[in-house]
């Protein structure tokens, strides 16, 4: 497990202004969905990969998943977002490179499956998928926040050639600016949602954070199926999770708890 704050290298020597200038045109849209999956298209013309995801880490919390794709390699990558967010994220090498990080640099972490010591993270995040090894850049966001934009391996693919490792870290610069100007528009709007959140979190304590994550998208106003797309579950399992939380909340429906927020007190 190795990391290392980014190297000065030659830019990339084909750069498809096309594929950049609509990443950048779509800032202040809702592009989620798409992002991850450009981001694999862009970097991936030149080097093979099989996935790829972005996490939003800030103090005190359990990350959250802003955006992945994966190259129909037949997993299910939310469900194992979610579970990297939810139980591992404290084994990862990124926790070393945002500790060892500081201002403005961009860190670059690399971790193969063999660093992981963890035998469930592992194999939930790496065997099951068949991943062989991540690169993860890392930046602060926000000063309390970092931003990890993570390529993944394929076994099929082996680990990262020191020439792969030049071509992404000549793209690095570029890539972790449009991905935080994605972030901090999307953030924007989802700010109130995640402190009206918060709120109910200090008066909630026993909340888990998958409860939390919920409250959040129910907050957002999406439907049942996209809270079920991004918590990686099936529609009828999120209608479950979301009846569990409204008991534990003593709300039986979104206008109480949205009266339940607002109150700012437990019944």
């Amino acid at each position: 497990m190795q990391f290392w704050p980014l190297r000065t290298v030659p830019p990339p020597q084909s750069l498809n202004i096309g594929q950049a200038a609509r990443l950048l045109a779509h800032v202040g849209h809702d592009y989620r969905r798409q992002l991850a999956g450009d981001l694999l298209q862009l970097i991936g013309n030149g080097i093979p990969l099989a996935q790829c995801t972005v996490f939003a880490y800030a103090p005190r919390r359990n990350p959250q998943v802003f955006t992945f794709a994966d190259r129909a390699r037949e997993v299910s990558l939310p469900k194992i977002s979610s579970n990297y967010a939810e139980r591992f994220y404290n084994q990862d090498g990124n926790q070393q490179a945002m500790s060892g990080g500081g201002g403005e640099r961009i860190m670059v972490q690399r971790q193969h499956i063999d660093d992981i010591g963890h035998a469930e993270y592992r194999r939930i995040c790496y065997e099951q998928p068949k991943i062989a090894e991540r690169l993860a850049l890392l930046t602060r966001c926000d000063n309390d926040r970092w931003l990890s934009v993570n390529f993944y391996r394929g076994r099929e693919h082996g680990c990262f050639s020191n020439q792969e490792l030049d071509h992404l870290e000549a793209w690095a610069p570029l890539l972790m600016q449009i991905v935080r100007m994605h972030y901090l528009a999307w953030r924007q709007v989802d700010e109130l949602p995640q402190v009206l959140a918060e709120r109910l979190a200090t008066l909630y304590p026993e909340l888990t954070p998958r409860d939390l994550e919920l409250l959040r998208l129910l907050l957002t106003g999406i439907d049942n199926d996209e809270i079920a797309r991004r918590l990686g579950v099936r529609p009828s399992s999120a209608a479950t999770y979301i009846k569990r939380l409204y008991r534990k909340l003593g709300t039986g429906s979104l206008r109480e708890l949205i009266g339940l927020v607002t109150q700012g007190h437990r019944n």
